[in-house]
């Protein structure tokens, strides 16, 4: 009965030992490799949206892998098509453009990969969507822009075929009202702060007595204050979007009004949570709401880290 006992509690031991090296996550199941698809990683908020998502991966034992498109739509879908090859168990989506990764998604659909989209959407099925929500951010920038200024404003828009461009366009155009602001020119800057300086300048030109500048982003948003000058902050008031690091910074320094702050490393977690939940063939949250907030001097302290 001793060798017997002995047998078994050995036995046991080795299938305990080969249980801790398969693989197995903090999820408690084998590990799932995740594709995430990211627009660009040239811009700090997808750096902390890819964060949040690898910070999230760890946390279930999955395995992130990383694609950047470098905000080449095309290049793109033939990353999503990459990963369709390689077998991963879901694809996290943050396109180009809109509507241009409709290739992507059909990609995946035809692999019976469920498809994410974080921050844009998709033109095509996908099993959830994980955004902030853009119209309501816009709304709030025109908000701000009007507290600060009142006068001739411009508007800087990001990437066109990008749904987070068109959304915050949209919003900022219906809260123009709360304020005393007239939108005299508008410029098209792909959420480039290069192009943001570039496009301000000739605005500038155009047009000497603007009082505001709403950016559809930070990056952009710190290209005008670059083309501004000393005028940032005291003569012109610029209103970015994302909240970034340099943002805030901007804020803490007076050149830079309000910033509609996103949430990138919720977003990046959000989209995994959603993705290994889909991996598994549980229940997803179809739409997935990440608060907007509002950050200016006021407050700013409370958002640097």
């Amino acid at each position: 009965m001793k060798v017997t006992r002995r047998i078994a509690l050995t036995l046991g031991a080795a299938a305990l030992l080969a249980t801790g090296c398969s693989g197995t996550g903090a999820s408690g199941g084998s590990e799932i490799t995740i594709g995430l698809a990211v627009s660009t990683l040239n811009n700090p908020f997808f750096v902390e949206l890819q964060q949040g998502a690898q910070e999230m991966a760890n946390q279930l034992g999955a395995k992130l892998t990383v694609m950047d498109a470098q905000n080449d739509a095309t290049n793109q879908v033939n990353q999503v098509q990459t990963l369709v090859t390689q077998g991963v168990k879901a694809i996290i989506l943050n396109p180009v453009d809109s509507k241009q990764s409709a290739p992507a998604a059909k990609a995946a659909e035809m692999a019976n990969i469920p498809l994410i989209s974080v921050d844009r959407s998709v033109e095509g099925k996908v099993a959830a969507e994980v955004a902030s929500n853009n119209v309501s951010g816009g709304s709030l920038a025109a908000i701000e822009l009007g507290r600060a200024t009142s006068g001739e404003v411009a508007h800087l828009k990001g990437i066109s075929g990008a749904s987070a461009s068109r959304d915050r366009g949209q919003g900022f155009e219906q809260g123009l009202n709360s304020g005393n602001i007239k939108v005299v020119a508008t410029a098209v800057a792909d959420f480039d702060r290069a192009k943001g300086l570039n496009e301000t300048t000739n605005l500038l030109q155009g047009h000497p007595n603007l009082k505001g500048i709403f950016a559809e982003n930070d990056e952009m948003a710190l290209g005008a204050i670059k083309a501004l000058g000393a005028r940032a902050g005291k003569d012109v008031m610029v209103v970015g979007f994302d909240g970034t690091p340099d943002g805030l910074k901007a804020i803490q320094d007076g050149t830079l009004v309000a910033t509609i702050a996103q949430q990138p490393k919720l977003l990046g977690s959000k989209a995994v949570e959603q993705a290994v939940k889909a991996a598994k063939g549980e229940a997803v949250q179809q739409v997935v709401d990440v608060e907007v907030k509002v950050i200016t001097k006021q407050n700013v302290a409370e958002f640097v880290k």
